[in-house]
């Protein structure tokens, strides 16, 4: 009996650690997924739960990024990766969400925490909440710098090449993760940090990105490059191996795929001279998509500004949809004024 136990035992673990990979490659700029490996498979996430801890953080206080803030207790419980703060020590926001992600500081991410969000059960509802408007609909994060022997945060690889999608809209987010070396003196001491993501070292079209690892995690990385015109993000749960296997998939992408022009806002303004088309369409398409592709104007007859969508798709199945709308025609007759108004502009010309 014993021995089946211990057996029992021993294959649970296995199970844990054995884990297939979860991989997700998803074009940044229109969300279309290139390639995946168990993308909807819940995971633990390690510390690129620091993204979103990031994210979070920026959003609601980037006005306060050059105050001090002061480290309380809450440093005293943590453990793992540390920019290594000492109690009741002051440092600029700024400086801390550089600790947070170049260092991947446990201590800089519950001080972030309690500083935004009033506690750490309170920064973590703004956590949640944000994954829920990005659409991550398979996430929970229970705390801000993904530890997980106490609390768990789970997620996704789709999930989280959605947030890595929505972070890379933030300039200073690309700016921090890309980031090699930064100084900073503090009230105490002066540190000096050399980034932790080994990635932006290996790979010339880095952008952006963050590591994480746990022994029930594994390695986590989430990156994003940019070649040419296309800028791609890879998201790696539970590999070994990410770098390497990042770098092949970022090489066979952007080999296989173009960031193709399907509508030129110029071109379809001048063929349709009462409707408007904001901004040209771009989609990542290999080169036996590409004579496969369908466009359809589908005019509206509402009175809203809205004048139809284009619709366009790939061996009949829908890509995207973009809103035209209704120009404003001016008429180029002029009302007749009166000629008291007449007399009121000529007096505010005169004085």
């Amino acid at each position: 009996m014993k021995k089946i136990l211990f057996l029992t035992i021993i294959f649970i673990n296995i199970n844990i650690f054995a884990s297939p990979r979860a991989v997700v490659v998803m074009d940044v700029d229109s969300g279309r997924v290139l390639y995946s490996e168990n993308k909807d498979e819940k995971k633990l996430i390690a510390s690129t739960t620091k993204i979103m801890t990031f994210v979070v953080a920026y959003e609601y206080a980037k006005d306060f990024l050059d105050v001090y803030v002061e480290a309380g207790d809450e440093i005293l419980k943590m453990y793992g990766t540390s920019i290594y703060l000492s109690y009741h020590e002051k440092m600029l926001l700024r400086d801390l969400l550089y600790g947070l992600m170049l260092r991947s500081g446990n201590d800089a991410a519950v001080v972030i925490a309690n500083f935004v969000g009033g506690s750490e059960d309170g920064f973590v509802k703004l956590m949640n909440k944000k994954a829920k408007a990005i659409g991550m609909n398979n996430t929970i994060f229970n705390n801000p710098h993904g530890l997980d022997e106490v609390t768990e945060n789970y997620s996704t690889a789709y999930d989280m090449a959605l947030l890595s999608r929505y972070a890379n809209k933030i300039p200073f987010y690309q700016k921090v993760t890309s980031t090699k070396y930064y100084k900073v003196q503090t009230d105490e001491k002066a540190y000096s940090w050399t980034n932790r993501n080994k990635f932006l070292f290996m790979y010339p079209n880095y952008i952006s990105g963050k590591t994480g690892y746990t022994p029930r995690a594994g390695r986590t990385l989430v990156t994003s490059a940019k070649q040419k015109n296309m800028h791609l993000t890879i998201v790696s749960l539970n590999d070994d191996n990410h770098y390497e296997n990042q770098r092949i998939l970022y090489d066979e992408m952007f080999q296989k795929y173009q960031n193709t022009l399907l509508v030129s806002k110029e071109v379809f303004n001048t063929e349709h001279p009462s409707l408007l088309l904001t901004k040209s369409i771009y989609y990542p398409l290999a080169e036996n998509e590409k004579n496969n592709i369908d466009i359809k104007l589908l005019l509206s007859d509402c009175d809203s500004s809205i004048g139809g969508e284009l619709v366009i798709t790939l061996n009949n199945r829908e890509l995207l949809r973009e809103y035209i709308y209704k120009k404003e025609i001016k008429s180029n007759s002029k009302q007749e004024l009166s000629i008291w108004e007449k007399a009121i502009i000529f007096i505010k010309k005169i004085f």
